[in-house]
């Protein structure tokens, strides 16, 4: 008997069903599975300490004139009860040292630009309290969140507290970052997260290590330098960090690409912890970050080729490529100038177009952050705007 060959260069229902499984890892399965995992799990709410350790509140700041008074006085307010320091790492900036220091804040400066990773190290250098808070210069903190930190750091086989960061620029950003608590949520309910965000995070001064020089990407560096110390990393969903939205599509084009360059960088510097000796950490790496960074967007990609090639005589074909161009659409209206969406809540239809906008458009940035890190473009200090 004969068998049946398919036509050379038409994939089999096999390979399609590989790359649609392979595709969805990052926002389908691996949730799935850390939902399935941490079933029935919820993490107790840590109680006060007997007393409030001192606390410092690190800000690295370049170019923050316009805004770093505001953020000392929002930190001073926050109603942390015990001893206090807001230190400002100034480098390369004496405005923003000067503005810092008359609203009372430690200051810390160097004579030119460190880059972010390196400002944090200078900060740890000088710091004298048992815990630091991390915290960005342009945003504002939720009530009692400095607290709500610190409390986990009473335990002591955790190394940081996560916070978590709120973006909402009306077009569908909220989504990815409520989707991230989420994977933090699930992950810290299993004993530890990697989702340690630079907008918020506590650290434990006696487990810092500092950041090599050529790592741009200093929480993700953090999360998994702890991890390998045999630490946790927990997840407070109460200290939010209210972040202002990058103001064009092409910005956060940007940031996000620079982010996978640089964590791909990290993942290659820490390629000791992907595999099995890994643990829990190593299974977080590939579903929460890498296989979004690589093997999600390139089977994609693939998937997407082998739909146009069948458009004329499948209808799931002609669904699935509807759906990117409905994307692409939303994208392109998105990134028009001077265009914003309508106030109030959006409709369904709304909601389900950003969604497919933001497929998209991660799975294009993981693209554009594979093609920087190939060409070896992964910046430690890069152009920032004056705010």
């Amino acid at each position: 008997m004969r068998s049946r060959q398919l036509p050379v260069g038409r994939p089999s229902r096999l390979t399609i069903a590989a790359l649609a499984a392979l595709s969805c890892t990052g926002h389908v399965l691996y949730p799935a599975w850390l939902a399935y995992a941490s079933r029935g799990r919820r993490p107790a709410t840590p109680p006060d300490p007997p007393s409030w350790p001192a606390l410092t509140v690190l800000v690295p700041a370049y170019k923050e004139a316009g805004c770093i008074e505001a953020k000392v006085r929002d930190v001073l307010a926050n109603g942390y009860a015990g001893p206090l320091e807001v230190m400002v790492v100034a480098d390369g900036d004496p405005e923003t040292a000067e503005r810092a220091e008359q609203a009372g804040a430690t200051v810390v400066s160097a004579p030119e630009r460190l880059g972010k990773a390196q400002a944090v190290n200078l900060g740890f250098s000088k710091v004298t309290t048992p815990v630091v808070v991390l915290s960005d210069a342009n945003n504002v903190l939720s009530p009692g969140a400095l607290a709500a930190l610190v409390r986990h750091l009473e335990d002591p086989s955790v190394g940081a507290v996560a916070g978590s960061k709120v973006e909402d620029d009306g077009r569908g950003e909220d989504l990815y970052w409520r989707f991230e608590s989420w994977l933090k949520a699930r992950e810290w309910a299993l004993g530890s997260t990697i989702g340690l965000v630079g907008e918020l995070a506590a650290i434990r001064t006696d487990a810092w290590e500092p950041i090599p020089s050529d790592i741009a990407i200093d929480d993700l560096w953090v999360a998994l330098d702890l991890a390998a110390r045999g630490y946790r990393v927990a997840y407070e969903p109460e200290a939010l960090a209210h972040e202002p939205p990058l103001p064009s599509v092409r910005g956060q084009w940007e940031r996000r690409t620079r982010n996978v360059a640089g964590g791909l960088h990290v993942f290659a510097r820490r390629r000791g912890q992907l595999g099995p000796g890994g643990g829990l950490a190593a299974v977080e790496i590939w579903g929460h970050r890498l296989g979004r960074y690589t093997v999600v967007p390139l089977s994609h990609l693939a998937l997407l080729a082998v739909a146009l090639r069948r458009l004329r005589r499948s209808r799931l074909a002609q669904l699935f490529v509807a759906g990117h161009v409905v994307g692409v659409v939303t994208l392109a209206r998105d990134a028009s100038p001077g265009d914003a969406s309508p106030g109030g809540a959006p409709s369904v239809p709304t909601r389900i177009a950003q969604v497919l906008a933001k497929g998209v458009f991660l799975d294009a940035v993981a693209l554009g952050g594979l093609a920087r890190y190939a060409r070896g473009d992964r910046p430690t200090r890069w152009a920032t705007h004056r705010r």
